[in-house]
């Protein structure tokens, strides 16, 4: 499974991709006002920043809803660097565009998939990655693990290539669980990766290692 960060700050990018198990970025334009990148200039720079530091799949979303808007937009970002991958909202323009993107060479990361139904159309249209938010459907009081499931099963069965990306990962146990539940990517805050570190036995083993290694 891919790890992938959810974050636009540059410091949070570096460290993970320090760690040397970094494979792509994904941002949003919460994520970018959060950072205080505002404007499109300051936006595309900050896309191609991000991409000089890491050597894998970038994801830059999309602000338009309707087709001309969203090929538009798209066409730039994918100019910025051979990485970018467009960031498109699942909706009816979107999964159009999709297919523009795909037909012209464009790799596109179908963002917004909340049901196993999204995600086929995603893929029919030829999404490079289909994005279930995780998160917000357990704030439903649905199983987002069980989306990842459903949807690695019918991938499977239909000879999809789409890769999945589970997104909106809120815990070091969601990556554990998606990567059980067959997700290829798996994008998450810089926390939630550092998290998969942790085991109290761990830090009891490398201290009782230590206290031994002064008695040498």
């Amino acid at each position: 499974m891919k790890f992938f960060i959810d974050t636009a700050n540059l410091a949070q990018i570096k460290e993970a991709n320090d760690l040397g198990i970094l494979d792509g970025v994904t941002t949003n334009p919460s994520l970018m006002a959060k950072e205080g990148v505002k404007g499109t200039d300051a936006i595309m720079n900050h896309y191609k920043t991000i991409c000089e530091m890491v050597n894998g799949d970038i994801s830059a979303e999309v602000f338009s809803t309707d087709f001309d808007g969203i090929i538009a937009e798209g066409k730039k970002l994918a100019a910025i660097h051979p990485n970018i991958v467009v960031k498109v909202p699942m909706i009816k323009d979107g999964v159009k565009a999709i297919k523009w993107f795909t037909d012209n060479g464009i790799k596109t990361n179908c963002t917004l998939v909340f049901s196993a139904g999204q995600a086929i159309l995603a893929a029919k249209a030829g999404a490079k990655y289909v994005s279930p938010f995780l998160g917000r459907i357990d704030d439903s009081n649905w199983d987002g693990v069980d989306l990842i499931a459903q949807i690695a099963h019918i991938y499977s069965v239909q000879g999809f290539e789409t890769e999945i990306l589970a997104a909106s990962i809120r815990s070091s146990l969601h990556i554990v669980k998606c990567a059980e539940a067959g997700a290829d990517v798996c994008t998450c805050p810089l926390d939630s990766i550092l998290g998969l570190l942790k085991h109290p036995l761990t830090d009891i083993g490398l201290a009782k290692f230590l206290e031994d290694a002064k008695k040498m």
